[in-house]
C-alpha cells in the first residue's frame, strides 16, 4: 500500500464511546462466560449499557441504500445501535464465520454508520471484531445530501 493512501490520522474514530462498548462487552464476556444463547447475551449487554448511561436502541431498522442511487434498496436490523453512531450484532456460535464478518462490514458500507462491532460470546475466547467503514468513503451520501 503506497502511503498516500493510508491514513495518517492518529484520531481514533469515537474513541471514548468505542472504549466504553468494548468495556461492556468484556463485562458481560466476564460474567456469563460462553454456552448461553443470543438473547441472554443480548439482555446482559443492554443492562451494561444502561449501567454506564449510553443511549441505545435494539433492532432498531437501518436503511441499506444503493451504492449508485441512493435510493434505499432494503433494511438491517442490527443487536443494537449504541449513540445513533454504533452497530453492534452479537452472536452465540461455537466459530465465527466469514459470512458474519462479510455481512457486517457489507451493512457498514451500505448504510449511514461508521463503526460496527461484530461479538461471538461462545466461541472458546470472546470473538470482538470492531469494523469502520467511513462515510467519506460512501459515494451514496453524497447523493442523500444532495437529495434532503
Amino acid at each position: 500500500m503506497n502511503k498516500s493512501a493510508r491514513n495518517t490520522n492518529n484520531k481514533i474514530l469515537q474513541a471514548d464511546l468505542c472504549y466504553k462498548i468494548q468495556g461492556a462487552i468484556y463485562e458481560v464476556a466476564n460474567k456469563y462466560g460462553q454456552g448461553l444463547k443470543e438473547r441472554i447475551y443480548q439482555k446482559a449487554l443492554a443492562e451494561e449499557l444502561e449501567k454506564i448511561d449510553l443511549k441505545f436502541e435494539q433492532q432498531k431498522r437501518i436503511n441499506i441504500y444503493s451504492l449508485d442511487s441512493g435510493k434505499v434498496l432494503g433494511t438491517y436490523i442490527p443487536d443494537f445501535v449504541i449513540e445513533d453512531k454504533v452497530v453492534v450484532e452479537i452472536k452465540a456460535s461455537s466459530f465465527t464465520t466469514k459470512i458474519d464478518v462479510d455481512q457486517q462490514r457489507s451493512y457498514l458500507r451500505t448504510s449511514i454508520y461508521e463503526i460496527g462491532y461484530l461479538v461471538n460470546f461462545s466461541t472458546p475466547r470472546l470473538y470482538m471484531r470492531r469494523s469502520i467503514y467511513t462515510n467519506d468513503r460512501k459515494q451514496f451520501i453524497a447523493l442523500l445530501t444532495r437529495n434532503s
